[in-house]
């Protein structure tokens, strides 16, 4: 408390595991203590919330979120540069001190061409935003009624967790060659323990390929022993 500012920071959504950090509690606790809130929304832009707004819209505190860092890749299509968003002051600040912005070069056209195609698309309906949690919501009840364990909670990205590093690596391996790209995560990149094959839901998904990949992760999950 001696000191002027102080700044809270977090992920908005863990990537690794699919978790999404309580923003309510976070902004509870930095207005108790007089603190600025940051989130990273790399994992949550274009497609959390009702609207897609991210984190801090799908837990209802986009007025006590001070400043946002997101990317245009991922989500927003654009697969390189980013942004941040906040206080005029902030802003004319990191224009003049932040290293990232002054010792880059700009971004290609084509590149600030698609992020801004991405955004209208977000910002004239939420069609997008509501497909996505459909389809997340269709592949991570199918995959739990097939006996599987998805981590994380109604984000795209749903790790389906093995526990076993070899088991991981040989379920992708088998998955790859029935056309389905998924990758096997193991220690060090996660805990010991806690192998798993991270699956990431997109809007061009249709339900006809989020069943077929079901029916292939229980075929699979069978046939080396994930499941009974």
């Amino acid at each position: 408390q001696k000191h002027r500012l102080r700044l809270v920071a977090t992920d908005g959504a863990f990537s690794m595991d699919g978790d999404i950090a309580p923003l309510r509690e976070i902004c509870q606790l930095a207005q108790k203590y007089d603190a600025l809130v940051f989130i990273d929304e790399c994992h949550a832009t274009g497609f959390l919330g009702p609207n897609g707004r991210g984190t801090d819209e799908l837990l209802g505190v986009m007025d006590k979120v001070t400043i946002i860092n997101s990317t245009l890749g991922k989500a927003l299509g654009g697969a390189a540069g980013g942004y941040t968003t906040g206080p005029k002051p902030l802003i004319d600040l990191l224009r003049q001190r932040s290293r990232p912005y002054l010792f880059s070069n700009s971004l290609p056209p084509a590149v600030v061409g698609c992020a801004s195609k991405a955004l209208d698309l977000l910002m004239d309906s939420n069609a997008i935003a509501q497909s996505m949690a459909a389809k997340t919501q269709r592949f991570r009840s199918k995959m739990t009624a097939a006996g599987f364990t998805i981590s994380g909670k109604d984000h795209p990205i749903c790790p389906v967790m093995l526990g076993d590093a070899r088991l991981a690596a040989v379920m992708a391996e088998d998955m790859l060659n029935r056309g389905i790209y998924v990758i096997g995560f193991s220690y060090p990149v996660v805990p010991k323990g806690k192998a798993r094959i991270r699956v990431q839901i997109s809007a061009v998904h249709s339900d006809e390929d989020i069943d077929r990949c079901v029916e292939a992760f229980t075929e699979v999950g069978r046939k080396h022993g994930a499941l009974p």
